[in-house]
């Protein structure tokens, strides 16, 4: 199969510093996202896209995925600031591999994938419960009735909360593109 992705390289070296890996240091959040998505399986993105070739050229998902999990783990959810922070922040340079991809890339690997995002985000779980960062385990709860602000509507899975977060981000990118946008009878330029 010939999948044609944009080749994204952390070794590169360039002039100051020599490599992507200098410039966060090694315990930083950016790399253990890295690690994690590497051990994730993401063969549900790469089955979306051609294999003959054809056609422009992708951002390789597993970096997509990356950035949009750092994004999440940092608060980042709107698709323009991932853009901008992409440009600007240095561990969102080390993540996109020092690619740029724009806000209109970014939301529709979100919208294109979001189901696949949701099932990601339970492997996540498993991973991090088979390392022992999250205990999972049974939640035995007593028949006390205790009067709460809580509804049985209010719990939610794993998959809906991904769902949530993807879909207010979607609900995010969406006003602010409409924020960017020139009103009706305004003119872009100043008289």
């Amino acid at each position: 199969m010939a999948y044609n992705f944009v080749a994204g390289d952390r070794d590169q070296l360039l002039l100051m510093p020599p490599s992507l890996a200098e410039w966060l240091p090694a315990d930083h959040l950016a790399w253990f996202v890295l690690d994690v998505v590497g051990e994730l399986d993401v063969s549900a993105f790469v089955a979306a896209y051609r294999s003959d070739g054809r056609g422009g050229a992708a951002y390789e998902p597993s970096m997509m995925v990356a950035l949009l999990v750092y994004a999440y783990c940092v608060g980042e959810r709107s698709s323009r600031m991932i853009e901008r922070r992409c440009r600007e922040d240095v561990a969102f340079r080390v993540i996109a591999a020092n690619q740029l991809p724009d806000h209109a890339t970014i939301a529709r690997f979100r919208a294109t994938h979001q189901d696949a995002l949701g099932e990601l985000f339970g492997q996540v779980l498993r991973l991090c419960a088979r390392a022992g960062l999250v205990k999972a385990g049974l939640v035995a709860v007593d028949g006390t009735r205790i009067l709460a602000n809580a509804s049985r509507a209010a719990n939610r899975s794993a998959e809906q909360l991904a769902k949530e977060i993807l879909d207010d981000a979607a609900r995010s990118t969406l006003m602010k593109t409409h924020a960017w946008e020139p009103r009706a009878g305004m003119s872009s330029r100043r008289s």
